[in-house]
């Protein structure tokens, strides 16, 4: 029988599981027997950095990402909006990839009316359960960052999971192997050994539409900071 644990308040009871599940969903910090002493073990946060100065728009991580989750032509997980800026002479050309943002407060989960939308505790990452979601659309509308698409294969939103029966065998998400650049960093923000971390200590980061408080786990460095606020409806306008 589950040992049970006493509740802080009201003296109610819980199971140990349901503490531990309660714990993981709200990013506390565990502490676990380690060699008879106690330590600190975070709850993993997957999340990228993305290097805006060294992406060269050549399309190789939308490509990896089509090839390597089956993605029906016309929709796409991640890909490189370019984006033009001012007029000739002084005109310049800017590459941003784009992807889920696997938000902390992800506004597509709040709004799923089936449940279909879920979080996986031990690390963070959004995914759609296809034999929940009924294609409503709801979470493609909900999405800020025009992340999500209905699948035509499956009638089910669909959307980037970080690769995530990639990254759950120790690998890298398709893109980011496939970035010529090296532009995408891949790993576990809490984590501050991780490559991810390592990258952006001592960087200015940038997120898009941080005025929104969805807490995205995608994170931009040297980003033009015009096209990364409220007012940029051009990076919804399609994918190219």
């Amino acid at each position: 029988m589950e040992s049970e644990i006493k509740g802080a308040v009201g003296g109610g009871r819980m199971t140990r599981r349901t503490f531990v599940r309660g714990a993981l969903g709200a990013g506390a910090v565990l502490m676990t027997p380690v060699g008879g002493a106690v330590a600190a073990v975070k709850v993993k946060k997957y999340g990228m950095v993305i290097d805006a100065d060294r992406c060269t728009g050549c399309h190789g991580c939308t490509i990896a990402c089509l090839s390597e989750n089956n993605v029906p032509d016309g929709h796409y997980r991640a890909w490189v909006k370019v984006m033009a800026k001012g007029r000739y002479p002084v005109a310049s050309i800017h590459f941003l990839p784009r992807l889920c943002n696997n938000c902390e407060d992800a506004p597509c989960l709040n709004l799923c009316p089936t449940g279909a939308t879920y979080r996986t505790p031990e690390d963070g990452v959004v995914h759609v359960n296809r034999k929940v979601c009924v294609g409503c659309r709801i979470c493609v509308t909900a999405c800020p960052y025009g992340s999500r698409f209905v699948n035509p294969l499956t009638n089910t939103a669909d959307k980037c999971d970080f690769c995530y029966h990639r990254i759950t065998r120790g690998m890298n998400p398709a893109c980011v192997d496939a970035c010529t650049g090296r532009a995408r960093i891949f790993g576990n923000l809490n984590d501050p050994q991780s490559a991810a971390s390592r990258y952006i200590n001592g960087r200015p980061t940038q997120r898009l539409r941080a005025d929104l408080d969805t807490r995205p786990k995608v994170h931009y460095v040297n980003a033009d900071r015009s096209i990364m606020g409220p007012d940029y409806t051009r990076l919804l306008a399609g994918r190219s």
